[in-house]
């Protein structure tokens, strides 16, 4: 469950901004071949703004949905809502928890710690920190992050940090078995040359195939056919940054027949100029 090509799922959304579950199914079809877990109502699934209803319903339906392990969004800003969160999708049936460090109120160090080891001793799933602070203000550390490790149930990282550095660090000093997953599409390959175990990908929701291929070649050895890989998928990763995640990537589904809709406010829809730029990368990918 913590390694390969785990995409964050976008959320689709229908003329009135419900949630489009036939479009979830449609989505799971394109996927399920191809990666190794999926992440509902994360960052790319919009949890912002999605109601705790429809957060815990869409993790739900894609845990009964799909047979691959579910991985359910349960991060929030207040330990208690995160707690909350985490038993409902644990409820839902999702097989592990990712929890985002929490954002606005910048807690320091300690006070990162005390959150995911509250969240963790009241749920039996396994929990992934996700360190990601060009959203959140803050970093997870690696001494932080060394400390989490020793909790019984916090069993890996989803790393944004963009610092290979820090990314090397932890994958030194803590347990083989604590996981660290990419949480840049870009870096995915540099990562599992430091001994990393896999990403967890925006990209993959567009190009499921190449990524699966680019870790695969890279398990196996061929690093020839990964860095090749990697190169023919650069201008997907930048494409799909040129504006907010998800923004981009919706577009992206949208032009390929995959079931995407507008996001909700206040995330607005790609600019003209902006979809011509993703049109033609999907054009280069042979994707449309």
């Amino acid at each position: 469950m913590f390694e390969g090509v785990i995409p964050a799922m976008v959320t689709p959304f229908k003329e009135d901004f419900s949630v489009d579950y036939e479009g979830i199914a449609r989505n799971l079809d394109y996927l399920e071949k191809h990666v190794n877990a999926l992440v509902p109502a994360g960052t790319t699934g919009e949890a912002a703004t999605l109601s705790y209803e429809e957060h815990i319903e869409v993790v739900r339906y894609v845990a009964e949905t799909s047979k691959l392990p579910v991985i359910g969004g349960a991060g929030s800003n207040s330990t208690r809502e995160a707690l909350y969160l985490a038993k409902e999708v644990e409820k839902a049936g999702a097989d592990a928890a990712m929890l985002v460090t929490p954002y606005y109120n910048k807690p320091n160090q300690e006070g990162l710690y005390q959150h995911y080891k509250t969240v963790a001793s009241e749920v039996s799933i396994p929990i992934i920190v996700y360190n990601v602070p060009s959203r959140t203000g803050i970093n997870t550390t690696p001494e932080l992050v060394r400390r989490l490790a020793e909790i019984d149930n916090i069993v890996a990282i989803k790393e944004a940090s963009g610092n290979l550095k820090q990314i090397s660090e932890i994958i030194r000093t803590t347990p083989d078995d604590f996981a660290l997953l990419s949480g840049d599409d870009f870096l995915t390959l540099p990562i599992l040359c430091l001994g990393g175990t896999g990403v967890i990908s925006v990209a993959a929701n567009v190009a499921p195939h190449l990524m699966k291929e680019m870790y695969e070649a890279f398990k196996k050895g061929d690093m020839k056919k990964a860095v090749e890989i990697h190169h023919k998928l650069t201008p997907l990763f930048d494409v799909l940054f040129i504006d907010t995640n998800p923004i981009p990537v919706k577009k992206a589904l949208e032009l390929m027949g995959l079931a995407a809709g507008k996001p909700r406010l206040p995330l607005v829809e790609l600019s003209e100029e902006k979809t011509e730029k993703v049109r033609q990368v999907l054009k280069n990918l042979e994707l449309i």
